[in-house]
């Protein structure tokens, strides 16, 4: 699209529920959010939804802002908590009620029940008909505490123009006067949601297609303030590989866990969530750039999408070999530190730094990256894994001392010095390079997987290393 043609009015908005982490469901509708905003030009909006006051908690409200810190999705202005606006809300709620939109309704939670097994006994939906919605308020019964419901159209059907589900309609029949003020006098989620995207200014109302049902009803209300409709687009949910709905086992944990748990970077998050239910021809590697460039609500999928980890694991792959080395050795120092149970000297951390380069190639994760270096920082003599204690016989003791016999002759320790020597070992013993190499890993880091071990041999140093093949041999 041209840059001049780009709408800069246009105002999305992410608005989770702080009742949890913010899952890898909820990262990717603000993702979506964002991208569609920077993409226009226009503006994107945080609102906390904390009107769930048991559930709510500042744990979830952090874990949110630092999982959106994190991905570097970020809002314009400052956060909106929805809690606080509880007046507001309630203003709004007064005023449909004076201009004949909404009604005071009296009914018993026992009435309720009734109409509720009356509708299943005729195995129909269960809508309130309430017999307030005419009554005159003078016939409040004394000393009661009422609701507060929308007076629902009844008559004709409301229709959408979702820009993912394309033209749905349904039956105003089908609405039923949902309740806008609990009888304490509390707003209820679908009045504070339209009063709040109203005064947000919302324009484009970009999220799951769990809520297309709640478009309907909020559209009745927003048509009942005289106010300008959003522009709606409800995205099909992430499923997981088997395609059921996703849960934990899935894949549905939060952002926090993906980056601390398991190892991801964002930008192959963020690359991986735009691909679940959005695409750009064949492209699977888009930049940041080319994602605001690129994205609209047009190549939006109507079907569910899959979550698939071992494409993530392979996008997370290409990501780690593009990073920066020293911004990596950053990120895998503190899972390092915790192993060890002791910081890294100035010394260690450039020895870090230096090995990125031959640890990132192979890793898929900064988990493989941080385990994959942990032999740098043992010391003599290593803890064995089985296999590699299994590898460790009288022939390959042999070849280990020949090769430690030659090395401590090296005057200079550089690669292609090492490769000589390693190789002319071999070459004397009859024997291809692996069969030495394997041995030779075993002794130098205690397992049977490590970078090239040439590589190996060079970020232990001449001191370091000889000393592992010495124990070892």
């Amino acid at each position: 699209m041209d840059a001049t043609a780009r709408n800069k009015n246009v105002v999305t908005r992410f608005a989770p529920s702080p009742t949890g982490f913010l899952h890898i469901g909820g990262a990717r509708t603000a993702l979506f959010n964002w991208l569609y905003a920077r993409h226009h030009g226009g503006k994107f909006l945080l609102r906390i939804e904390d009107t769930d006051r048991e559930r709510s908690t500042d744990a979830a409200i952090d874990a949110i802002l630092d999982g959106m810190q994190w991905l570097d999705l970020d809002w314009d202005g400052e956060a909106v908590y929805q809690f606080a606006r509880a007046d507001r809300h309630a203003e709004v709620a007064n005023s449909l009620i004076a201009n004949g939109h909404a009604y005071h309704c009296y009914l018993t939670q026992d009435e309720l029940a009734a109409m509720r097994a009356k509708a299943q006994e005729e195995r129909r939906p269960f809508r309130v008909e309430s017999p307030w919605r005419d009554r005159d308020p003078s016939e409040a019964p004394a000393g009661q505490k009422g609701v507060v419901r929308l007076k629902a159209p009844r008559d004709g059907a409301t229709t959408i123009q979702d820009k993912v589900q394309g033209e749905v309609t349904v039956q105003n029949a089908e609405i039923d006067d949902f309740v806008l003020l609990r009888s304490d006098g509390t707003p209820t989620y679908m009045l504070s949601v339209v009063v709040d995207d109203h005064d947000m200014g919302v324009t484009h109302i970009i999220r799951g297609d769990d809520h297309l049902n709640n478009a309907f009803r909020q559209l009745a209300l927003i048509r009942a303030m005289g106010w300008d409709e959003p522009v709606y687009a409800h995205v099909p949910l992430i499923h997981g590989s088997d395609g059921a709905k996703l849960s934990k086992r899935h894949g549905a944990l939060g952002v926090d866990a993906y980056r601390d748990e398991l190892g991801y970077l964002p930008e192959a998050i963020n690359n991986y969530l735009l691909r679940l239910g959005w695409g750009h021809g064949d492209d699977e590697i888009i930049s940041r750039e080319q994602a605001v460039e690129w994205f609209d609500l047009d190549n939006v999928g109507r079907s569910p999408s899959r979550f698939d980890f071992k494409k993530l694991e392979n996008l997370n792959g290409h990501y780690i070999r593009e990073a920066d080395n020293a911004r990596l050795a950053e990120l895998v120092r503190p899972r390092i530190e915790a192993t060890l149970g002791h910081p890294l000297d100035e010394a260690q951390q450039a020895t870090l730094g230096t090995a990125m380069e031959s640890l990132k190639p192979r890793a898929k994760t900064l988990i493989e990256i941080a385990d994959g270096a942990l032999f740098l920082f043992k010391k003599a003599p290593l803890e064995m894994d089985e296999k590699a204690s299994a590898l460790l016989d009288d022939n390959a003791r042999g070849l280990i001392g020949q090769v430690e016999a030659l090395l401590s002759g090296l005057s200079d320790w550089t690669l292609e010095s090492l490769d000589t020597a390693v190789r002319q070992v071999a070459e004397d013993a009859g024997l291809g390079l692996g069969k030495v190499a394997q041995p030779l890993r075993a002794a130098l880091t205690g397992t049977t997987t490590s970078p090239g071990i040439f590589d190996v041999l060079f970020l232990l140093g001449k001191e370091e290393a000889i000393k592992r093949l010495q124990t070892a041999s």
